[in-house]
């Protein structure tokens, strides 16, 4: 027996400006990264990204199409909150939405750990790495942030130069210690620089928002100033969010792959074998790893009053409530 067809119309309207799990659980977030993240959705047409933001909007304005079934609604608002950015709802560059999270960093990640001996392998990966990640920063910041291009080239040549300088380093020093050669350090030489660069990138990135300040809101969703303390606070939290997210994908493969090579001493030297299967482990990893980080922490964060500036205490919105938290997109 096929299950009964939900129509819109015959149910309560549901807001669609916020997703469709409940984001004050770890679990609710989860899912809904699953969506965001889900690398399929790459794949899908610009007229189906075209058709999937009518609908929502179309819904948005109680115009809808009759007999839109409610499996229509949440398919086109996975397919919107993929390819659209929440705040400003302008269509997101393909490699930098986070649905594309899987498929680059699959490449780039498993060309870092399978390349990373020789300098100018790890000079050309790390450049190709922070080239991405500078893309995927900018196309997640937050609305309000209006980065000029000398700030945005600033930022890259800061990010890749502490990840090569990183990575070289450590390669050196692991060089020239018998011990520490002779053992899996090396192999993730590619995680510390990540993790550099990410310390450096992102705050570069993001620099007006720590300057300027970014948007905050009341409960009502009303914009109530700017705070540069709310900007500290999500800056910090997506670099956690993305350490974290690189973290299982450079250590697991790495492990995995040395395990292999013991059993299959040519896999140290088939690079055309060893490759493609570093990439698939990394990939592996990534499905998982990519959403359940980016659910460590609300998108739609708050703040209580008490812990931003003090122009925000002692506030009540329009309809005389007073304000106990502020409310900002964090970026992703």
């Amino acid at each position: 027996m096929s299950d009964k067809i939900v129509y819109t119309s015959e149910v309560e309207r549901v807001d669609l400006s916020k997703p469709r799990y409940d984001q004050n659980s770890y679990i609710g977030r989860a899912k809904h990264f699953f969506n965001v993240c889900d690398p399929t959705t790459v794949f899908a047409s610009p007229k189906e990204l075209e058709k999937a933001q009518e609908l929502i909007l179309a819904y948005k304005n109680g115009k809808e199409p009759q007999k839109t079934s409610m499996e229509q609604l949440w398919s086109a608002k996975k397919l919107y909150d993929s390819a659209f950015h929440p705040d400003t709802g302008e269509k997101l560059l393909l490699i930098g939405r986070m649905s594309f999270q899987v498929p680059g960093n699959m490449f780039i990640v498993g060309g870092m750990l399978s390349f990373y001996k020789g300098t100018s392998a790890v000079i050309f990966w790390q450049f190709l790495n922070q080239t991405f990640n500078a893309i995927v920063n900018y196309t997640n910041r937050n609305a309000t942030s209006t980065l000029t291009n000398d700030d945005l080239a600033k930022a890259y040549l800061a990010a890749s130069t502490s990840a090569v300088a990183t990575a070289l380093s450590l390669n050196y020093l692991i060089a020239r210690s018998p011990f520490l050669s002779s053992g899996m350090l090396g192999r993730f030489v590619p995680l510390f620089s990540m993790a550099a660069a990410n310390c450096v990138n992102l705050p570069l990135m993001r620099q007006t928002e720590l300057q300027q300040g970014i948007d905050v809101t009341d409960q009502e969703g009303n914009v109530i100033g700017k705070s540069q303390i709310a900007a500290r606070n999500s800056i910090i939290k997506v670099i956690a969010s993305r350490i974290g997210m690189s973290v299982p994908s450079a250590v697991i493969p790495p492990i995995i792959m040395a395990s292999l090579e013991r059993y299959y001493p040519t896999l140290k030297t088939a690079g055309a074998i060893r490759t493609p299967i570093m990439m698939s482990l990394v990939g592996a990893n990534l499905v998982f790893s990519t959403p359940l980080c980016c659910a460590l922490f609300p998108q739609q964060d708050s703040l209580a009053v008490e812990k931003a500036e003090e122009k925000f205490r002692n506030l009540k919105t329009l309809s005389g409530q007073p304000i106990t938290h502020i409310f900002f997109n964090k970026g992703l």
